[in-house]
């Protein structure tokens, strides 16, 4: 999220790595260049699984709140079934089966370890896509669209459709590694997202992101190599300069919202900034001071659910029995990815290292689609996109999903992924 002063892995990550060194030789593998690309594999050891557990069923809990709603924030009964779950009958294994069943790798780029999913699609002139994830997200968030993208015929789709699909960590996210110098803000990973894609060989590509994810592809966008032929967001950067000034003094509504939708975006972007901003500027200030997200599953778990009120109201309705977007699984996944890295801290200090005005108009000049989910925590409307993109492509003002959309709406979130860069295909037949 927007940073601003004023508001707003560990021994995991180095046994895959062990393993994916050795995988193809029997013992450490020095690779022949720092351009090496490496196949990474995960296997997470029984004494962390289990030292987990015993984390979880060792917590500390507090009183419950004083209130019969979510206004002073997670609720006691909504972690005490979340903990129940993980501690006995959520299972890990699961989820590395899914993810080890893929072509994942690792990669150094700009001296950093990046870890990415690559799956190519059987499909002849598929379309390259960089596809950034964001927080408290990670790769597990697009996972259910893979299968969408690259074989689009067994999902009600057309071969031309198709899509190779290149899905990377962020740095200090997930398996790749974690910056021990500052500087790793989005525009140095959006430079390290265009080297990657070189690396592989992509000439031509498309990008999508939202959250960080729309950070990054954004400045991707503005930077406007020769292969990037334009990019998708469900997350748009499309703020008026006088909303952007109206909200980070505080003040009324400005004059000029000329349609419900403006006014619709102004209402979820003003409760927002006055009432979600308190996880974005603990970590945009102090990420350091979160020790207790890397001592604690209990703790992290509930700094991650209260992100958006949308997303954290679905998330709950999960916890007390209802079906949703997501599963239990779904939510635990991801946690647990978290945990079992240590990158609690390491993910926060992106929002340390941004100097963006997140949601600002950034200047764009190459072609963009917008994907306007209800839930998220603006829906940018359409009379927006079309001042801050002068080149919108696409845009689609959805019914139902948030801020996880691709998760969340994986059915949705391909099928304007294929109508978003539609248009471009012929680009790539061309020299």
């Amino acid at each position: 999220m927007k940073k601003t002063k004023s508001i707003f892995a560990s021994t995991v990550v180095a046994g895959a790595l062990a393993l994916q060194s050795n995988a193809q030789t029997g013992g450490p593998v020095k690779p022949e260049s720092t351009e090496a690309i490496r196949p990474f594999h995960i296997k997470v050891s029984d004494a962390q699984l289990a030292d987990l557990r015993r984390r979880v069923l060792a917590t500390q809990w507090p009183d419950r709140e004083t209130v019969n709603d979510y206004t002073q924030g997670v609720r006691l009964a909504t972690m005490k079934a979340l903990a129940h779950y993980w501690a006995t009958d959520y299972s890990w294994r699961k989820v590395e089966a899914r993810l080890n069943a893929l072509p994942q790798f690792i990669t150094n780029i700009d001296s950093l370890d990046i870890h990415f999913i690559h799956v190519r699609s059987k499909h002849k002139n598929a379309m390259p896509i960089i596809i950034t994830h964001g927080w408290p997200g990670s790769v597990i968030e697009q996972l259910k669209i893979i299968g969408p993208l690259t074989d689009p015929t067994a999902y009600g789709g057309k071969e031309e459709d198709a899509f190779d699909v290149v899905i990377p960590s962020l740095p200090g996210y997930g398996f790749s590694g974690k910056p021990t110098t500052t500087g790793w803000d989005p525009q140095r990973v959006a430079r390290a997202w265009i080297t990657l894609m070189k690396r592989l060989g992509y000439t031509k590509y498309v990008a999508q992101g939202g959250d960080w994810g729309d950070a990054v592809t954004e400045q991707m966008a503005l930077i406007a190599p020769p292969g990037l032929l334009g990019i998708h967001t469900n997350m748009a950067a499309t703020l008026p300069p006088e909303v952007s000034k109206a909200l980070a003094t505080g003040g009324p509504a400005p004059q000029g919202l000329s349609t419900p939708e403006e006014q619709h975006a102004w209402d979820q972007l003003d409760y927002f900034w006055k009432h979600g901003l308190g996880y974005a500027s603990e970590m945009a200030n102090r990420p350091q001071t979160l020790y207790g997200l890397s001592d604690s599953p209990i703790g992290l778990a509930a700094w991650m659910l209260d992100h958006d009120e949308k997303s954290f109201e679905m998330i709950s309705r999960v916890f007390d029995g209802q079906t949703e977007g997501l599963s239990k699984d779904d939510i635990l996944d991801n946690v647990t990815l978290y945990w079992l890295t240590n990158t609690a801290i390491s993910s926060a200090r992106l929002y340390w290292e941004n100097k963006l005005a997140f949601f600002d108009i950034k200047g764009i000049t190459i072609p963009v689609a917008v994907s306007a989910f209800p839930d998220e925590i603006y829906q940018a409307p359409h009379s927006w996109a079309e001042k801050a993109f002068p080149r919108l492509i696409h845009y689609n003002k959805l019914e139902k999903g948030g801020h996880f959309a691709a998760w969340e709406q994986p059915k949705t979130f391909s099928e304007e992924i294929r109508e978003s860069f539609r248009s471009l295909r012929d680009q790539l037949k061309t020299s």
